[in-house]
């Protein structure tokens, strides 16, 4: 499937001033990563919860994830073209504002509850954080020096990772602060977290829209003569990249409180679980701060491949193991999940120029990952059991590993003649 956006930004070259203001642009979008990620975690905590009020069975709760990620297969190319046309600051203020709307949207959904209008809310709350990555992620690959882009994106994504690591705690306490499990929920309690979201979200909108961030211009252009993406292959295989990646990350995370409140594993209660999941979380974060550095002296391919070895082997010990073993060894794959994202994105639309924007909406459309191999992982997980059901993300790291070592250097011979 193409992605055919009317513009593409080029960017502007720095003045003297420009190492100020841009640490100041860099500081304010390191707030958007932390909100989505944010958001993003607190379906961990989501799905347990409505599984139990709604007696749904896995494959129906992981229609939470299919919501919410679908969002990002129908909504990044019209999420595209709006950035080109009305750049990314105004971009990143009509995000939040969609993902405002789509918080405020939880409270009737709990006050009938119905569990459909749930995931209407999800997937309005999603578009709006489509808008967003779609946004931010080009625009901080574009504001600096190309070859420290990855560096630099996986440092703004490790404050993605800090909204995570808070998100569970957060959702724990107020989803399963009176009963410790999900046996005696109801959907009531979803009213006042994602109230106090969107009032967050709304704020954040009103300061982006008042912050005087460096403008990266869009440069109008007629369809004819875009050149195809196709032309560029390491953009396609960042894109399956994307796909496999975040349904993995997705499908681990959507498990987990599950996954350890088995008696075979740590038999805790999911309020328990829930604290648990940040430590999953919080090596991400770890991580990236560490991948940050690491990528300044070490090719980034390089450590993409050996983070996709990591996390295969620690997935077959989780998966053949029980107790602590199992336990902890599901928990370290976020560690080395941490900087797979950023550094996908990054080597995918290297070298793109003017067709950055187009690439960003291309590799968005490919999160819609985290929608299919969840919904995939919780069939295998009702028919084989849940334990046996990682094999499924695990496979996806397969491909990723060989991304790093080969697929993102696949565009080179073609960049070089052109």
């Amino acid at each position: 499937m193409s992605t055919t956006l009317t513009a593409h930004s080029t960017q502007q070259a720095p003045t003297p001033e420009a190492p100020r203001k841009l640490g100041v642009a860099l500081g304010a979008l390191t707030s958007l990563f932390f909100m989505w990620g944010f958001i993003t975690c607190l379906n961990d905590i989501l799905i347990p919860y409505l599984k139990g009020a709604f007696s749904l069975s896995y494959t129906q709760a992981m229609l939470i994830q299919f919501c919410f990620f679908g969002a990002y297969f129908v909504v990044s190319v019209p999420a595209g073209r709006l950035v080109a046309n009305i750049g990314y600051q105004r971009g990143i203020v009509a995000g939040l504002g969609v993902a405002a709307l789509g918080c405020l949207l939880f409270y009737p959904a709990a006050a009938v509850e119905q569990y459909s209008l749930f995931l209407i809310a999800l997937f309005v709350l999603a578009a709006g954080v489509t808008i967003l990555q779609v946004s931010a992620n080009p625009y901080v690959s574009i504001l600096g020096a190309p070859e420290t882009a990855s560096s630099r994106l996986t440092m703004t994504q490790a404050f993605n990772s800090l909204g995570t690591t808070v998100a569970p705690f957060f959702g724990g306490l107020l989803l399963f602060s009176t009963t410790g499990d999900h046996s005696a929920a109801d959907a009531s309690a979803v009213k006042v977290p994602y109230l106090i979201l969107a009032a967050m979200l709304l704020m954040l909108a009103v300061i982006f829209a008042k912050l005087r961030l460096p403008v990266i211009h869009h440069e109008k252009v007629a369809k004819g003569s875009e050149t195809p993406l196709t032309r560029y292959p390491h953009l396609i295989l960042g894109a399956i990249g994307i796909f496999l990646y975040v349904g993995a990350e997705v499908s681990i995370g959507s498990f987990l409180v599950s996954f350890l409140a088995q008696e075979n594993i740590a038999g805790l209660t999911e309020a328990q679980a829930a604290h648990y999941i940040a430590y999953y979380w919080g090596g991400a974060m770890v991580g990236r701060f560490i991948g940050a550095v690491v990528m300044q002296r070490i090719d980034a391919g390089k450590v993409l491949a050996f983070n996709g070895v990591m996390v295969m082997v620690l997935i077959c010990i989780a998966v053949v193991n029980n107790g602590s073993i199992a336990m902890w060894a599901l928990l370290a794959v976020g560690l080395f999940n941490s900087i797979m994202f950023p550094t996908i994105f990054s080597l995918a639309i290297k070298g793109l120029g003017k067709d950055a924007s187009r690439g960003s909406g291309l590799l968005c459309l490919a999160i819609v990952g985290g929608a299919i191999v969840p919904l995939l992982q919780g069939v295998v997980a009702d028919s084989a059991g849940l334990q046996l059901s990682f094999i499924l993300p695990a496979m996806c790291y397969v491909f990723i590993s060989h991304f790093g070592l080969v697929g993102s250097r696949a565009g080179e011979v073609n960049n070089e003649t052109r």
